[in-house]
């Protein structure tokens, strides 16, 4: 048998061959780590034949991951949601589960040797079904990070579906071995499952902010980057174990401490410290996944397991589409929401082994339906990459919302002349944008956050919802009048697909792009940008420029020296030593700065009061809207009026004291 060091040597070696090649072939990492489980796994090769430790990395790597998309929510953001959680995520399982119930039931008993490999009873049919109705937490939540489509129609109707299915695992759980004769009363065991559930989550949720944000402000202030890292770790497999320990999946609460700490201002710092731990055992848990299959099973039963995929996948895609339409949702969010739920999930491998192990399923069915579990996963990204082609292809009315944003976009890139097209509204995006609108140059913004989007532009700001990376977004957004174009966000791989189209459709328009990774420079530039600026390196560049000027170095010449280098590409600072802190951004103690609107309400006493009666709690007003006009830093003398909306300037903490302190004004 292998050693640890040496099954781990083979893993990497082989994990990085086939990443390799699977980038090269357009094709997402996942699909890399499912092939090596299946290649070097107990039924294959057998260089792994005991692969329980990996198995159990792997699912702390989902723990990690669900970790970091609680903190892209947070608490009221969940509470909108909770119609597509229960509403869609219960339909979604309950008629899965009825689907397959009926499904088996109605077969007649030849038929369930012939196709299913035995004769099954309802209490097989619920178990399948709880199986069916698990879609893969872990690989879609990636996909969703990876390709920025989490604030999307159908990536919210996604993700809230993910959520209910980890919660309706729980039942499903106690029900399967009280369906087996193995369990005591099964009503009892679910009441008292999800008694406890419900005690611990409402515990978590009611209490759990304010300690939260005590406990890592007592950590910030050690000034210690590995202690907060730690912390980090600790936070996230505590909640993981405490809901564990009440019956619930690990995942939940790791979700639920990511939401937490999303209300605290370390939000950013904490989602840094947490990427290398999670994409590593991520792709442990997909190599383990991967492990389960059995190739002389897909060879030697083929037509039984073809059939398990393909029914199983049209069978639930059909389902999801026709809820989602039932609920409200357009043709095109229908199906991307489908395509994106019809795979099997982790939970679903561990219910079968669940029947499998208490009788309810035969082993002879059993392993056909775990193979076309396992080649799902392996189908699922290519069927998700090709989601949007599909949806345009079978919904006209997706054609007429494409017009449409399109049009917006148009319709408000015809209002400018010259102007700078950003690509992206973040906070690197907004500050850019508010110096151009200091100068009087114009400008439209280009971004995929539904949220941000609605407030910025609500708040008078020109920012529309597209993607920058597509040619006929660029082209509605005034592609031809532009003066220029900024790619504001960090993000080489979609900078470069942005790059891709200006090259073919305006190849003479000047392009800056910012990056934070030096490497990237080169690369950046050979796509066609016109400059590149380096964060660090200019940041490094200006800390310069002061402290020549605080040794008694002529003005003069210290823009001299920084035009020189910039002249230079940066050359004079490219490359540097690397040391121990240049792994952390120190940014622990930071207290970031944030943008919020409150509307004045009519009737609201503040109403004809000037901005000095504000009570602002350490904000400051930096715009008022009002009417469609913008009053940038406004003089405390302007008197409010009934409609105004401002836009406050803040630290978390004060904004949120402002908020307090205006609403309760009298």
């Amino acid at each position: 048998m292998l050693s640890v060091l040496e099954l781990t040597l083979i893993l990497l070696a082989a994990a990085v061959v086939l990443v390799i090649a699977l980038r090269r072939a357009g094709l997402p990492p996942l699909v890399a780590y499912l092939a090596v489980g299946v290649l070097l796994g107990p039924h294959a090769t057998g260089l792994a034949a005991n692969h329980d430790a990996v198995h159990g990395l792997g699912e702390i790597g989902v723990v990690f991951l669900m970790f970091s998309l609680g903190l892209e929510f947070s608490l009221p953001k969940l509470v909108s949601m909770r119609g597509h959680v229960f509403g869609l995520g219960g339909a979604q399982v309950s008629t899965t589960i009825l689907a397959a119930l009926a499904i088996v039931m109605l077969l007649p008993a030849a038929w369930q040797l012939s196709i299913l490999g035995a004769e099954l009873d309802w209490r097989a049919a619920v178990a399948i079904g709880g199986a069916a109705a698990m879609s893969s937490t872990a690989l879609v939540s990636k996909l969703l990070s990876e390709r920025r489509e989490l604030e999307t129609d159908h990536g919210q109707r996604v993700f809230a579906v993910l959520l209910f299915q980890d919660i309706a695992v729980i039942p499903l759980l106690i029900t399967i071995p009280a369906l087996a004769g193995q369990a005591g009363s099964l009503w009892v065991n679910l009441s008292l499952a999800l008694l406890k559930a419900a005690v611990l989550l409402l515990l978590l949720l009611r209490y759990g902010p304010k300690w939260m944000g005590r406990w890592f402000n007592a950590v910030a202030r050690q000034r210690s980057h590995e202690l907060f890292t730690l912390n980090v770790l600790l936070a996230t497999l505590l909640f993981a174990w405490l809901t564990h320990q009440a019956g619930l999946s690990m995942e939940l609460g790791a979700f639920v401490a990511g939401m937490l700490i999303a209300e605290t201002e370390f939000r950013y710092q904490v989602e840094e410290d947490i990427k290398p731990f999670r994409d590593v055992l991520l792709g442990l848990f997909f190599v383990a996944v991967g492990m389960q299959l059995d190739p002389r099973v897909v060879v030697d039963l083929w037509p039984r397991v073809l059939m398990y995929l393909t029914l199983p996948l049209l069978i639930k895609f059909a389902l999801i589409a026709l809820l989602v339409r039932v609920l409200g949702g357009t043709t095109g969010t229908a199906i991307r929401t489908g395509i994106w739920l019809s795979q099997a999930g982790e939970f679903g491998f561990v219910l079968i082994s669940q029947a499998s192990g208490t009788g309810l399923l035969p082993e002879l069915a059993a392993q056909p339906i775990l193979a076309a579990m396992l080649l799902s996963l392996l189908v699922s990204p290519l069927l998700i990459q090709q989601a949007g082609r599909i949806a345009l292809r079978f919904s006209g009315a997706e054609w007429l919302q494409r017009s449409l944003q399109l049009q917006r976009i148009a319709a408000r890139s015809l209002e400018q002349e010259r102007h700078v097209i950003i690509c992206g509204f973040g906070r690197c995006g907004q500050a850019l944008a508010h110096v151009l609108e200091t100068e009087q140059v114009p400008y439209l913004a280009l971004d995929l956050d539904p949220d941000r989007v609605r407030q910025a532009a609500g708040s008078g700001e020109t920012v529309v919802y597209g993607d920058s990376t597509r040619r006929e977004t660029l082209q509605a957004a005034g592609l031809h009048r532009a003066r220029a174009l900024v790619i504001t966000f960090d993000d080489t791989p979609t900078a470069l697909r942005i790059l891709h189209v200006l090259r073919q459709h305006a190849p003479a328009l000047p392009v800056l792009v910012r990056t934070s990774h030096e490497s990237d420079i080169e690369r950046l530039r050979a796509a066609g940008a016109t400059e590149v600026v380096p964060e660090i390196v200019e940041g490094s560049l200006m800390l310069a420029s002061h402290v020549m000027l605080l040794a008694d170095v002529p003005l003069a010449r210290v823009q001299h020296r920084v035009a020189q280098v910039r002249e230079g590409r940066y050359a004079l600072l490219s490359g540097f030593f690397h040391g121990l802190d240049d792994r952390s951004r120190d940014q622990i103690e930071r207290a970031e700065t944030h943008l919020r609107s409150i509307e004045i309400h009519p009737g609201s006493p503040l109403a004809g009061r000037p901005l000095t009666d504000l009570p602002l709690g350490g904000a400051r007003v930096k715009v008022v809207v009002r009417r469609g006009q913008r009053f940038a830093d406004p003089g405390g003398e302007l008197l409010l009026e009934d409609g105004d909306l401002l836009v406050l300037s803040g630290t978390l903490e004060q904004l949120g004291d402002s908020e307090a302190k205006i609403a309760s004004f009298r």
